[in-house]
């Protein structure tokens, strides 16, 4: 089981997985933000949006299952790409509205080819990037220009 941090910061490794979904304060729309960090690294990789049945199969599989609000289904983090993140915690704030998974992030976060979805700084000039790109998202994704 992923040792998991409830709010107040009280651990808890409980094989019933419900209890971990009532701790979270999801938004109308049943969702929670989910912050990734990378664990060797510990930069942030990406964020994106869990729910109820998405965090309960991240904890389950220990394999980062988020919630798209765009195709409306439950998507695997590299089930297209091969660039899994497998969960090595899991941790909610203290006001129990966002998650944070630390994981063991493969290849690259980034459908853009980027090791981190935050690869831009704004700097005084504009938007900069600053992220290293780590695999050609072309040729892992298609050319979606192309059709």
């Amino acid at each position: 089981m992923i040792p998991c941090r409830r709010a107040g910061g009280a651990h808890f490794r409980s094989p019933v997985v419900d209890t971990i979904i009532d701790i979270v304060k999801w938004d109308a729309n049943g969702l929670v933000p989910a912050i990734v960090q990378d664990e060797k690294t510990r930069d942030v990789v990406m964020m994106a949006y869990m729910n109820a049945e998405s965090l309960k199969l991240t904890v389950e599989t220990k394999k980062a299952t988020y919630w798209s609000r765009s195709r409306k289904e439950l998507w695997v983090k590299g089930a297209t790409s091969g660039h899994f993140q497998e969960v090595k915690s899991v941790s909610i704030d203290c006001d129990g509205d966002a998650i944070l998974l630390v994981v063991e992030q493969k290849t690259g976060a980034c459908h853009t080819g980027h090791w981190s979805c935050f690869y831009r700084e704004w700097q005084e000039s504009g938007w900069t990037e600053v992220g290293k790109k780590v695999f050609d998202e072309k040729a892992v994704y298609g050319d979606k220009s192309k059709g």
